[in-house]
């Protein structure tokens, strides 16, 4: 028996706790929750254990458990040992705070079930050698999540977000359905790895280009891009613990399919070019609104679509190490802001205003973006080899970039004229913090995955045009929400908040053409 079956483990724990928590739905069952949390901490001892195997005996395959490709099988590699840590630390912080926020819950045993459902459908998905593996946990993902969002099945809201959702997730389910059987006609193999490998050397042909236009649209719709997003802002009406859960591997389970099939999706630079495009209007869109809601837990959801949107604007433009970081770090950062929201209104609620705060006017706005851009260019040209320019792509600077103009927001505030001196000494360390550590974590993603991921290709003209308007696009919109202070009394930024507070109505738009979602339907 092959040792690389080891992470199979995780999921079969997962499951097993499942099982009991269907067996005993109700309230406080005997065991349940103890058991529920107990096989999550033994999935990310399973976890820590595979990235053990990983470090002594290097990447590998268990080898298929089933017949003529159909089976089971764990694919041991950064990007798998970085995911199956990632889902089973978060899966395990989940089920502990969801066996005190769901105590004395009628269904509890109910929720404990499917939540460990779902940690195992996500784990056996980050971990799948094989196509028939990764549509079935794919599938198995979504049916999970879609009984947790109606764990409280007679609130409206529930209704309409699980029914949307199932929605698109059978769309996209079908989707990857598709990309599958072309991939199988295409390499004659249902093993993932050798799929990736021929790509790199048979090319492109209509049915591959095909393939990858599927996988691009089932991560679309996995990962709520605009503008199938409606659903994602509406979970709200289902427990905490549900939407922290999306970030244990759920909501970007879109970013994980393109990145295992990152050779193929090489093969179509034009469905890379339409990913790019829509990710980098869903990042610009999610942001906007996000600014507008009063509610935390409805802010950090747009907050998600945002950066669901950035996450798919990497994958476009072939930066998949970075995408791969970009998952970790923003599901550790968005897990804990839904767990800890209720105490963040509190502690916002307490703290002193001691005046105004400070505006900047167009001058300081634009001095934050030159000094932001210099420090950017500053620092990267003085780490030289390390860190430099030398040997980045095109991509990952204009990327870096873009981020930098975020840093910008934040220094234009520091260069206010009633800012005090501290705040913009404070700012200035923040700007060059943040560029030293897009290009130490941008080294780190792209060493560690060296030889799982294909590089980054120089880009073409298509590219270079990509790239240059989502650099203007994400400055322009930077910009503006430096300057939207200087004009918030003015009646047309008061007509502008209310539209953008309701997502432009896309979501409702969305809800008219899908036929209404009459409430009289089961669920």
């Amino acid at each position: 028996m092959s040792i690389y079956l080891l992470p199979l483990c995780a999921p079969l724990l997962l499951f097993t706790a499942a099982v009991l928590g269907w067996a005993r739905p109700g309230q406080r069952p005997p065991l349940v929750a103890k058991l529920a949390e107990g096989a999550a901490f033994g999935g990310l001892v399973v976890a820590l254990a595979a990235l053990t195997l990983l470090v002594l005996r290097g990447e590998g395959d268990s080898g298929l458990l089933g017949w003529g490709g159909i089976g089971l099988s764990a694919r041991l590699d950064a990007v798998s040992a970085t995911m199956l840590l990632l889902v089973a630390f978060v899966g395990w912080i989940v089920v502990r705070y969801a066996r005190t926020y769901l105590d004395g819950e009628a269904r509890q045993g109910y929720f404990m079930g499917w939540l460990c459902a779902a940690l195992a459908a996500v784990l056996l998905l980050v971990q799948s050698g094989n196509l028939a593996q990764i549509v079935v946990a794919w599938i198995a993902t979504s049916a999970a999540l879609h009984r947790l969002l109606l764990f409280y099945p007679e609130r409206v809201a529930a209704q309409r977000a699980a029914r949307k959702k199932r929605l698109f997730s059978r769309v996209g389910a079908a989707a990857l359905v598709g990309a599958a059987v072309l991939l199988w006609m295409s390499y004659g193999t249902t093993d993932i790895s050798e799929i990736n490998v021929a790509a790199q050397t048979s090319g492109a042909s209509l049915l591959v280009i095909a393939a990858a236009a599927m996988l691009a649209l089932a991560a679309a719709l996995k990962s709520a891009q605009f503008p199938t997003h409606g659903w994602l802002t509406e979970v709200m009406e289902a427990p905490t613990p549900v939407s922290a859960l999306l970030h244990a591997g759920v909501i970007n389970a879109g970013g994980f399919l393109l990145i295992r099939f990152a050779d193929v999706m090489l093969t179509a630079p034009g469905v890379l070019a339409v990913l790019a495009m829509l990710g980098g209007f869903t990042a610009l869109f999610g942001a906007l609104v996000m600014l507008t809601q009063p509610s935390v837990k409805t802010s950090l959801a747009w907050s998600t679509v945002a950066q669901m949107g950035f996450m798919m604007l990497q994958c476009g433009l072939a930066l998949f190490p970075l995408a791969l970081l970009h998952i970790v770090a923003h599901s550790l950062y968005k897990a804990h802001a839904f767990l800890a929201s209720g105490g963040a209104v509190e502690q916002v609620a307490a703290i002193r205003r001691p005046g105004p705060v400070a505006v900047p006017d167009g001058t300081a706005v634009g001095r934050a973006f030159l000094i932001a851009l210099a420090i950017y260019g500053g620092i990267g040209a003085a780490f030289g080899v390390a860190f430099g320019f030398d040997h980045k792509s095109a991509q990952a600077l204009a990327l870096g970039a873009i981020l930098i103009f975020g840093v910008a927001y934040l220094l234009a505030q520091g260069l206010a004229d009633t800012a005090p001196r501290p705040l913009t000494r404070k700012t200035a360390i923040y700007a060059g913090g943040a560029a030293i550590g897009y290009f130490a974590l941008q080294t780190i993603a792209e060493w560690l995955t060296a030889g799982v991921l294909p590089a980054t290709p120089a880009p073409g003209r298509l590219e270079w045009t990509l790239m240059a308007l989502a650099v203007l696009s994400f400055g322009g919109v930077a910009v503006a929400q430096a300057l939207f202070p200087l004009w918030t009394a003015h009646p047309a930024a008061a007509g502008l908040r209310v539209h953008l507070s309701n997502g432009l109505y896309v979501n409702a738009t969305v809800d008219r053409l899908l036929g209404g979602w009459t409430l009289s339907k089961t669920p």
